[in-house]
């Protein structure tokens, strides 16, 4: 037993409490949530309900120490636990036993396509949150990738709303088993970083009900959520933290949400909107929050001692904060005060495996002319370039920073793999990691470093270039967007020259975003990677040896130009908004800028197949060192009514000569609709394991809630009568087996 639990064992079963038959019924934990929840709330002072609603540190808000229910204790990190940071300053308190495994980032999970994957890292993630005593992990982040500009992509799952819901709930419902809450983030619509605090962002109800809340409604209904971060942004006019509309009517109304919602750090700005709007847990404000401090202390926040004399004055309903006490205790008692949890653990064998099984999957083929998977005992003089492959790619990126016990570079692997012979040449100089700064490189530095490697590669048997994005200032990282499409640091034109000086460049790129590849044609081998965290470079060389056969699939799209992506074609009215002025100056925000998503609910691949705009590479795709066959698809039917279904059997071989894994693929057509439709939709996928000649079947079920849109008018989902077609594929253009269908009233 550790101390935290100790003390809570002590303070629940000293000799000052009665016998345990006669204690209060919120301390048994075998009675019903509810009644304990009541029953604590009944012994509650005022003051003491309102002391729950707001931070008491940086990162933990106050339980009742009079009633014996402890604090909740909270850690950033979608990919890890974050080290342990002061208790009321953003320094590191630099303990030496906070070191954690780091894993892969949730761009890298949605690649594997893999529930099972998304199940392992959230359980192995909860057993290291509940080890290092956190109540809530504040992740995962289930927001829309709108545009490859957006600096947080890398924490979220992806461009497609239906393969982030069926990701994010297995992480959850594993982590939770940890009696370690889930807070998935951020809701909602906050899809970029710039001007994160004030944009207002304006869409229309189809594309906030089809594509921005379908992952957060999977997360509440399925996943059964304990917690809720609110987003930074603005929407219909109030910040989305303290936001009727979605915290009340959607989230409490029509999903039923019996959770706490928890403000992103300085999200709050209102005491009465705060107070009336579903607003459970403040923290952070009077920050920027991550790194600003202020003059103003914890009980200055807005449901502190203002909350408190609204109650007091009758301005606010006593209701309101008997609601947020309910939906706090009701957290408290699945986290901090379940004594029935199990221990946790960190920096497991177990744990590293899980980061490499997840790493693995995860990496994308985008393409191969046949020079991959480079045979260790042909190739011996290997050339191993970029700035990337010896950085520490946990570093920066903001609140997603993380202190690993162990880092396995790509470097260190990839010598491990082909020996003495590897040699390593920068190429470039990409400066330290920093949050919203960044070092000035001067050109002569570049030029020389890439002038080197370019004279080490005309030597060299092949050169595997590794570099791509980091976690600096306007590349993957919190609080910045991107400035450009393509690579920093001249990486274009390293490229370029490399594969002048020697034609057997492999491209091993780590990002969490698509990036500008005018370099495409003549590289003979490209793979995207996502930042893999402590196990990630075994997983990029092993990959490239051809000990793991690559199985990835693209989680968005990758365009040949910024302007086709759909976010980016309509101007700065669509991104990143136009600055109206105002602002909430105490808060430091800034102006408020007003965004219009013109695109609509044409995202991602949705966009490029309308739009008829060929992507460079396309959502869902992924190569493998073997070949895959999709056989004549069986169907149990060609029509479906409003209570029926369709089975879809689809054969799938493995033709070549190793053993791979295929991610099979369905998307519905509505071939004549009364409103805009996209050309087709994610409505399933399966992962198999294959080995050389094996055939397995995989099996869709086709329902009526697949064919539906969403109709603003009578605020209701809608499958309209008519043809429709099942296509089925290796990715949204690679469609091999296509099934027509009929739905009838």
């Amino acid at each position: 037993m550790n101390i935290r639990s100790l003390l809570l064992t002590i303070t629940l079963a000293g000799a000052t409490l009665p016998a345990l038959a006669e204690r209060p019924l919120y301390q048994n934990e075998d009675a019903p949530l509810d009644q304990r929840v009541e029953d604590a709330l009944s012994r509650m002072t005022l003051e003491e309900k309102v002391a729950l609603c707001h931070a008491q540190s940086k990162f933990s808000s106050p339980g009742v120490p009079r009633l014996g229910i402890p604090e909740l204790w909270m850690s950033d990190g979608p990919h890890g636990v974050r080290m342990e940071i002061n208790w009321n300053d953003w320094g590191h308190s630099n303990w030496t036993n906070d070191s954690i495994t780091a894993f892969p980032a949730l761009t890298a999970l949605a690649a594997t396509w893999n529930p099972e994957m998304s199940a392992l890292y959230g359980k192995s993630l909860g057993e290291e949150a509940r080890y290092r005593e956190k109540d809530v992990m504040l992740g995962p982040g289930v927001n829309i990738y709108r545009t490859p500009l957006n600096g947080r992509n890398f924490e979220y799952m992806g461009e497609d709303p239906y393969l982030a819901g069926e990701m994010v709930v297995p992480y959850i419902t594993e982590m939770q088993k940890n009696g370690v809450a889930a807070c998935v983030k951020h809701f909602a619509l906050n899809n970029q970083e710039k001007w994160r605090g004030t944009v207002d962002v304006d869409v229309s109800d189809r594309a906030l009900y089809e594509i921005y809340l379908p992952a957060f409604k999977k997360a509440v209904e399925d996943g059964k959520v304990w917690s809720i971060m609110g987003s930074y942004n603005r929407f219909e006019g109030q910040h989305a933290c303290h936001n009727k509309r979605l915290l009340q009517d959607i989230l409490r109304g029509e999903w039923n949400f019996d959770g706490a919602v928890i403000t992103d750090w300085g999200g709050a700005h209102d005491t009465k909107e705060a107070a009336l709007n579903g607003l459970d847990i403040e923290m952070g404000s009077f920050t920027n929050g991550l790194t600003s401090e202020s003059d103003f202390g914890y009980n200055d926040y807005y449901l502190a001692d203002p909350y408190l004399n609204m109650l007091k004055s009758g301005e606010v309903p006593m209701s309101t904060v008997d609601d947020k006490a309910r939906n706090i205790l009701r957290l408290i008692f699945r986290t901090a005060m379940n004594t029935r949890k199990p221990f946790g653990s960190k920096t497991t064998e177990e744990h590293y495996a899980a980061a490499k099984r997840i790493g693995d999957e995860s990496i994308v083929l985008l393409k191969n002319s046949g020079i991959l998977p480079l045979d260790p005992a042909k190739y011996r003089n290997v050339l191993v370039v970029g700035d990337n492959a010896t950085r520490v790619l946990t570093d920066g990126g903001g609140s997603s920073e993380l202190k690993v016990k162990n880092y396995v570079s790509p470097l260190e692997a990839i010598k491990a793999i082909y020996g003495p012979g590897v040699k390593y040449a920068k190429g470039y100089e990409a400066g330290r990691s920093m949050y919203e700064r960044e070092d000035t490189i001067p050109e002569s530095v570049q030029a020389a470093l890439r002038e080197e490697s370019v004279r080490m590669a005309k030597d060299a048997d092949v050169v595997i270039y590794i570099g791509g994005l980091n976690k600096n200032a306007w590349q993957d990282c919190e609080s910045t967007d991107r400035r450009e499409y393509e690579l920093p640091f001249g990486q274009s034109i390293l490229i370029k020259d490399l594969v002048k000086a020697n034609p057997n460049v492999v491209v091993a790129n780590i990002s969490g975003n698509a990036y500008e590849m005018p370099w495409v044609k003549s590289v003979p081998a490209i793979l995207h990677v996502s930042y893999l965290g402590t196990m990630g470079g075994a997983s990029i060389a092993d990959v490239i040896s051809g000990k793991v056969n690559p199985s990835g699939k693209l989680p968005y799209s990758i365009p040949v130009r910024l302007a086709d992506n759909g976010a980016m074609s309509f101007g700065t009215e669509s991104y990143p908004g136009i600055e109206m002025g105002g602002g909430d100056k105490r808060q430091g925000w800034g102006n408020n800028p007003v965004q219009k998503y013109k695109e609509d609910i044409l995202v991602g691949y949705r966009w490029y197949d309308t739009k008829k705009i060929p992507a460079l590479f396309p959502f869902g795709h992924g190569l493998s060192y073997t070949q895959f066959e999709y056989g004549k698809p069986v169907v149990s039917s060609t029509k479906i009514g409003p209570d029926g279904k369709i089975t879809v059997d689809v054969p799938v071989t493995n033709k070549g000569d190793r053993e791979g894994s295929e991610v099979v693929e369905l998307y519905i057509s509505d071939l004549k609709s009364s409103v805009l439709r996209p050309v087709k939709e994610l409505k399933g996928f399966d992962k198999v394991s294959l080995a050389p000649g094996e055939t397995k079947t995989v099996s869709f079920e086709i329902l009526p809630e697949a064919l539906k849109y969403f109709d603003e008018k009578s605020h209701s989902w809608v499958a309209e009568p008519g043809k429709f077609k099942a296509l089925i594929g290796a990715s949204s253009t690679d469609i091999r087996q296509t099934v027509p269908f009929e739905y009838k009233e």
